[in-house]
C-alpha cells in the first residue's frame, strides 16, 4: 500500500509538471504564463464572491432572516459601488503603477472578506459590501490596461480566453467549493474566499511595470516549447495581423476629429466624452452589459433554480453547475482564438462576428432547458449555451483595446465597467423582485424571470450587428491617434 501511495504521488507531480509545461509551451513562455495567471486569479476572486453570496443564498435567508430580494441586494450594492469606482480607478490605471495600485487592492478586498464573516445582521453584511465593491472596481480598467501593454493586439483574443477562464473558475469555486462549505457555514466561506488575495497581491506586486504603449514587451520566447519533442514548423500558424496594421493596409480613413482630440491632452471629463464618441465603443458597452447582466443573475440565483427546476439536491445541483461551467470555459477559450484565426484571413471585423454569433446562439439555446423539468435532457442545452454566453467576452474585450488609443485604455475601461456594472448590479435585484413580485416566487418564479431575462441577450447580439459596421474605421481612427502628427 505504501509502494502504492508513493507510485500514485510521482504520478499526480509528473502530471502536473506535463500540464505546467504545456501551459507554459501555449500561453507563449513562462513570464506569460505568470502574468496570465495572476490576473485570472485576479478575476477569479471577484467572480468568486459573487457566486457565494448565491451558493449561500439558502444559508443567508435562514440566518439572517432574509428574502431574494435581500440577497439580490447584497450583489448589487456591491456592484453599484464598484461602478462609481472604477471611474477614479481608470484614471489611475493611466498614470499611475498599475501592478502597485492592484496590489494594494487586493490586500483591501481581502480585509473586506473578512469582515463581510464577522457581519451579525444583514445592515452590518451590506456595509461591508460596499467596501467590497470600492476595490473590485480597481481590477477591470487595470487588468485591461495591463494586457493592452504586456500582450501584442494580434493574439489579445486567445490572451484574454485565457485570463476570462480564471473569471469562470472563480464562479465555479465560489457555486461548488464555497458553496457547499457555506451550506455548514457561510462564515467559513467568506473566510476561506479571503486568504488567497493577501498571497496574490504580494505576487502582484512583485510583477514589473510594463512599458506603457501596446508594444507587446511579452512577446513569446522562441524556446518554449519542449526540445526533446519539437513540433514542425508548418504546425504553428503565423501570428495574426495586428487588426490596426490591418485597417492601414485596407485604407480606412480615420475620424479626423477623432484624432485630434486623442492626440491632446484631455481632463477625465473630456475623457468620458471621447470614450462615448467611439460608436463602436458604445454598443460593445450595451452588448457586454446585457451578457453580464443576464451572467450575474445565473450566478445569484441559478443554484437555488437548478435545485427546484430539475428536482435535485443542492449537492446535485452544484455538480451540475460545475458540469455547465465546463461548457462555459470551453466557449472562452475557443472564442478567443477563432477569432484571432479569422482575423489572420484578413476578416478585419472577425472579433465582433464571432461574438455576434455567439450572442445569437445563447438565446436559442437557453429555451429549451428552461422548459423542461429533466436534467439529463436540459443539460446539453445549458452546457452548450454557457459555451456560447462566455464566448462573447474575449473577442468583444480584445475589440475594445484595438478601437482606443494606448493612452486611455484605463480610462476607456473605466467608463466601460461602470455603465456595465452599473445595469449588472440590477440583475440580482431585478431578478429577485420579477421572481417574487410578478411570478409569484418559487422556482416557477424563477423560471418565468429567466425566460423574460433573455430580451437582453438577443439586443446584444443586435447591438454587435450593428458594430461591425462601425469598426473598421474606429480601428483606423485608434490607429492614426497613435501615430505623431506629421510635421508640415
Amino acid at each position: 500500500m505504501t509502494a502504492l501511495g508513493r507510485g500514485g504521488a510521482r504520478a499526480v507531480r509528473r502530471g502536473v509538471t506535463a500540464a505546467r509545461g504545456q501551459l507554459v509551451v501555449t500561453v507563449g513562455g513562462s513570464a506569460r504564463t505568470r502574468v496570465v495567471l495572476l490576473l485570472a486569479c485576479v478575476l477569479a476572486l471577484a467572480s468568486a464572491d459573487s457566486a457565494t453570496v448565491g451558493a449561500a443564498a439558502v444559508d443567508l435567508r435562514r440566518s439572517l432572516g432574509i428574502s431574494n430580494t435581500d440577497i439580490g441586494l447584497l450583489v448589487s450594492v456591491t456592484a453599484v459601488v464598484a461602478a462609481v469606482f472604477s471611474l477614479p480607478f481608470g484614471v489611475l490605471a493611466d498614470r499611475g503603477r498599475r501592478t502597485w495600485i492592484l496590489s494594494g487592492a487586493l490586500v483591501t478586498w481581502g480585509a473586506a472578506m473578512l469582515w463581510s464573516a464577522t457581519a451579525s445582521s444583514f445592515g452590518q453584511l451590506l456595509l461591508a459590501r460596499v467596501g467590497l465593491g470600492a476595490v473590485t472596481a480597481a481590477a477591470g480598467p487595470i487588468v485591461a490596461s495591463l494586457v493592452g501593454d504586456w500582450f501584442p493586439a494580434a493574439e489579445r483574443g486567445r490572451i484574454y480566453g485565457y485570463i476570462l477562464t480564471g473569471e469562470l473558475l472563480g464562479a465555479g469555486a465560489g457555486f461548488a467549493i464555497t458553496g457547499d462549505i457555506a451550506a455548514l457555514s457561510w462564515r467559513a466561506a467568506f473566510i476561506i474566499l479571503a486568504l488567497p488575495a493577501f498571497a496574490l497581491a504580494w505576487l502582484i506586486f512583485r510583477l514589473p511595470e510594463p512599458v506603457r504603449g501596446g508594444q507587446g514587451a511579452l512577446a513569446a520566447e522562441p524556446d518554449a516549447r519542449p526540445r526533446p519533442r519539437p513540433r514542425p514548423a508548418s504546425a504553428t500558424p503565423p501570428p495574426a495581423p495586428d487588426p490596426q496594421l490591418l485597417a492601414r493596409e485596407m485604407g480606412i480613413e480615420p475620424d479626423p476629429e477623432l484624432v485630434r482630440r486623442a492626440r491632446g491632452k484631455m481632463s477625465l471629463w473630456q475623457a468620458l466624452k471621447y470614450v462615448l464618441a467611439v460608436r463602436t465603443n458604445v454598443a460593445l458597452i450595451i452588448s457586454s452589459a446585457c451578457g453580464y447582466y443576464f451572467m450575474s443573475g445565473v450566478q445569484t440565483f441559478g443554484n437555488e433554480f437548478v435545485s427546484g427546476q430539475y428536482r435535485v439536491s443542492q449537492v446535485i445541483a452544484n455538480l451540475l453547475l460545475l458540469v455547465v461551467g465546463a461548457g462555459a470555459v470551453l466557449g472562452v477559450l475557443v472564442a478567443g482564438p477563432l477569432s484571432d484565426a479569422l482575423l489572420r484571413r484578413g476578416q478585419l471585423s472577425a472579433r465582433l462576428t464571432v461574438a455576434m454569433v455567439a450572442a445569437a446562439a445563447t438565446v436559442l439555446l437557453f429555451i429549451p432547458a428552461l422548459i423542461t423539468h429533466s436534467a439529463f435532457a436540459a443539460l446539453p442545452y445549458v452546457v452548450i449555451a454557457a459555451a456560447a454566453l462566455t464566448a462573447q467576452n474575449p473577442p468583444i474585450d480584445a475589440a475594445r483595446l484595438d478601437i482606443m488609443p494606448p493612452q486611455l485604455w484605463g480610462r476607456a475601461e473605466g467608463v466601460r465597467t461602470f455603465l456595465r456594472t452599473a445595469a449588472q448590479a440590477l440583475a440580482p435585484v431585478l431578478f429577485g423582485a420579477v421572481s417574487e413580485g410578478i411570478f409569484g416566487g418559487g422556482t416557477n418564479g424563477l423560471r418565468w424571470t429567466f425566460v423574460v431575462m433573455l430580451a437582453p441577450l438577443a439586443a446584444s447580439a443586435v447591438f454587435l450587428y450593428g458594430a461591425r459596421r462601425l469598426y473598421p474605421a474606429d480601428v483606423a481612427t485608434a490607429a492614426a491617434a497613435t501615430e505623431p502628427p506629421v510635421s508640415q
